[in-house]
């Protein structure tokens, strides 16, 4: 079997992503990371009022033709409170927020005026209608689409949504994904003291990244631990998973050894597309879907990762991730590139499309972790994000390289 290029994969991926239509009315406290269902428009102007923008005093600016002038303060407005007209020759003390009284057509900032006594302030500067002044709408103006449908929602934007008085928000419902790992040489933390441990075993480290990265994505994770190597197990395991889930997430046995049963075992409880991918590290990956009675849909995708760990996070970063925003209602699936600097050489090349270790130096360009084999997960807690290298494609130092930071891949 040929070798897909990367976005023919992921072409192929985001092809077979059933996009939930599930919504839930959720609270916009606890809404955040989640993908927004229908358009929010505002029923109000941001601000509702003219308002001030310091600090100061309210005043015409007519009434001040020259540093120096002196007004009678003929009122107090603070922030939640409503002035009454503004009479010429008159000023109101005024604080940042609170409304514009009518007459008034400019705001000069505390720090430019004196205190005279007998209720005056002398003004040390001469204003200009508008100054500091925040128009009524000058942010939102009613009837405006505020956050648009398909939206991550970020803290920003539940601030905003908070603004114009939205206390809940209709969102998708959380994708539901089943996680399980294949290995008899795997076992877990706490189970096996690191000097006690068997030859031959390892610690499952693949159960916590993948379900670490799930959860920053918002996914409700079902965990069904490792699922030994034999057929019956592994099958018996995806028709568990398939009945009450959206997606199946496996790493491990997706090859073609005598040992690695997921290939089988979904090909006997649904159907399978196994695939060589033309990128380092990640080249297995296998995607499909396992026949459930459980659910309304009748079927549960299947992705299966490759089991050395960057593998396994890079193939999640880059084909799982947005295959998942997809199937949760998101528009914008995948990540935005930096062009930056690289600092290092890299002569030796790979035919496969590469995706490497690095992080951002102080000097503004980037370094490249010195070991980028795929068994190597210290360069992914090293790194603050991934160069996307073309294949058979050199590095010198000093070279524009696309990258990807962990802030657009992980969230």
């Amino acid at each position: 079997m040929s070798l897909l290029i990367y976005e023919e994969a992921l072409l192929q991926l985001l092809a077979g992503a059933r996009p939930l239509t599930e919504i839930e009315s959720m609270t916009t406290f606890a809404a955040a990371g989640r993908v927004l269902a229908a358009p929010m428009v505002s029923s109000i102007d941001v601000p509702p009022l003219d308002n001030s923008s310091m600090d100061g005093y309210a005043l015409r600016s007519a009434d001040v033709p020259a540093p120096g002038i002196g007004l009678a303060v003929a009122q107090r407005i603070s922030a939640g409170s409503v002035g009454h007209s503004l009479a010429p020759g008159t000023a109101a003390r005024i604080f940042t927020g609170a409304p514009i009284p009518a007459g008034a057509d400019a705001i000069v900032m505390q720090e430019m005026c004196a205190h005279a006594g007998d209720n005056r302030v002398i003004i040390n500067h001469v204003p200009k209608p508008g100054d500091w002044l925040r128009r009524a709408g000058q942010d939102i103006r009613s009837g405006t689409e505020i956050i648009g449908a398909g939206t991550r929602l970020s803290p920003a934007q539940l601030g905003l949504a908070a603004s114009v008085g939205f206390a809940t928000l209709p969102v998708y419902r959380r994708l539901r994904v089943a996680l399980f790992s294949t290995g008899n040489e795997l076992v877990m933390p706490g189970e096996i003291a690191p000097e006690a441990l068997p030859p031959g075993a390892i610690y499952n480290s693949n159960r916590y990244l993948l379900r670490g990265l799930l959860q920053q994505l918002g996914c409700d994770v079902g965990d069904l631990g490792i699922v030994p190597d034999n057929l019956a197990a592994t099958r018996a395991a995806l028709r568990e998973a398939a009945a009450d889930h959206d997606l199946i997430l496996t790493s491990g046995g997706v090859s073609v050894g005598e040992e690695d049963h997921v290939k089988p075992a979904v090909e006997q409880e649904g159907a399978l597309a196994l695939w060589k991918i033309a990128i380092k590290p990640g080249k297995p990956l296998a995607f499909g879907h396992v026949t459930s009675a459980g659910t309304q849909r009748g079927q549960c995708a299947f992705i299966g990762l490759p089991g050395n760990p960057v593998s396994s996070f890079v193939t999640f970063v880059m084909l799982v991730r947005p295959f998942i925003l997809k199937t949760q209602g998101a528009l914008q699936l995948t990540p935005l590139a930096l062009s930056l600097r690289a600092d290092f050489d890299l002569a030796r090349t790979d035919a496969r499309r590469e995706f490497l270790r690095a992080r951002r130096n102080q000097a503004g360009g980037l370094d490249l972790f010195p070991k980028q084999d795929s068994g190597v997960l210290t360069s992914v807690a090293w790194a603050d994000g991934l160069i996307d290298n073309p294949p058979g494609q050199a590095i010198k130092s000093g070279d524009a390289v696309s990258f990807l930071p962990f802030s657009e891949l992980l969230y």
